[in-house]
């Protein structure tokens, strides 16, 4: 997590440089800012500048930002800045004597209120969460989603299921995946022989338009390796087409691919990297004798093996990037394209 600190007065600026220390010990990347005197007393970065021009740059470069000083101060300076809870980095306040640790902003998904809990324990601060599922003690979708690297496709949905954990009313989970960890009491597991008496539910999968409920929040994990092999300069409208119908076939969300890989030989593929870039998708590629090694039963051309040194390119890569996973589909050839799915191993797990 790549956090700003910042500090307006001499204590303020004392106890960012000690954060600054502890919190990088704890693995974040942390830079602390003060005004001129205090950051050079207390070796900080120099805010240049307005504090508006600061925090439009933190937003834009950080993950979370810690307020030393008033609450007041902290919200004027975001306040120009916000644009959604999905979106807004983590922000929390601390007073300059490091009594309390507040939440500000982003509690769940931009995690806020777990950085409030870190500066809490390293400081003696007492955290200050506002959210209503915490102070409830309650299950909250976000922070469940955002534990399993799940990504959450409607927050219209999402908030409605909230509102439905807090006001007691149950609300059904189905998962296409093992599921580990004790099930919260709020959390009705989905069995086709019973009638589900809630309005919403929440399903795991590679699909996004499954609807098992009223109002079905369907979450969606990055877990798929796309393997691809192609035609020398295959244009990229052609092998966008072949993908896409491959994905919708399977049932396979885009949102769901996290890596897309090939063999060595096709590293600087046109068509590949338009696809790859086109989505945000990392590109990896694999020489021969490593493709050679995946492990499982592919399907082989001796003519693939002539051109690349492997009798299978797709299927083989696909396995690889994705960890050694499970092929959910074999090589699918067509218009001088083949692509191949695995999905590596991954299980639901509510902690």
């Amino acid at each position: 997590m790549k956090l700003a600190v910042i500090s307006f007065t001499e204590h303020g600026s004392r106890l960012n440089a000690g954060l600054l220390e502890m919190l990088s010990r704890q693995g974040y990347d942390c830079e602390g800012y003060a005004g001129g005197r205090y950051a050079k007393k207390y070796g900080l970065l120099e805010t240049a500048g307005s504090l508006r021009e600061w925090t439009k740059a933190m937003f834009a470069e950080k993950d979370g930002i810690v307020f030393i000083g008033a609450a007041g101060i902290a919200v004027r300076s975001i306040a120009p800045f916000l644009e959604h809870k999905s979106k807004d980095p983590a922000v929390v306040v601390m007073d300059e004597k490091g009594v309390f640790a507040i939440s500000l902003l982003s509690g769940h998904l931009g995690g806020a209120n777990e950085l409030a809990g870190v500066l809490a324990n390293l400081t003696g601060a007492i955290p200050v969460i506002t959210t209503a599922t915490d102070v409830n003690g309650r299950f909250a979708v976000d922070i469940f989603a955002k534990r399993n690297g799940l990504l959450i496709t409607d927050m219209t949905c999402a908030k409605k299921i909230s509102a439905d954990v807090l006001d007691e009313k149950p609300v059904g989970f189905q998962s296409d995946f093992p599921v580990t960890g004790r099930i919260p009491q709020e959390i009705e597991l989905w069995d086709s022989r019973k009638i589900f008496e809630g309005d919403s539910g929440i399903c795991v999968t590679l699909e996004e338009g499954r609807r098992l409920y009223r109002q079905t929040l369907v979450l969606l994990p990055k877990i798929v390796s796309l393997g691809i092999g192609c035609k020398k300069d295959m244009p990229f409208e052609q092998i966008e087409k072949r993908v896409m119908e491959v994905l919708k076939r399977c049932g396979v969300s885009v949102r769901c691919v996290e890596r897309i890989a090939s063999i060595d030989l096709k590293a600087q593929e046109p068509g590949i990297l338009a696809f790859a870039k086109k989505y945000g998708i990392p590109y990896v590629t694999y020489p021969a004798e490593e493709l050679a090694k995946a492990e499982g039963e592919f399907s082989e051309s001796a003519f693939v093996e002539s051109v690349a040194g492997v009798a299978n390119v797709c299927e083989r890569s696909a396995v690889l990037s994705a960890e050694n996973g499970r092929l959910i589909q074999k090589k699918d050839a067509g218009g001088g394209v083949t692509a191949a799915l695995a999905v590596r191993d991954w299980s639901v797990d509510f902690e």
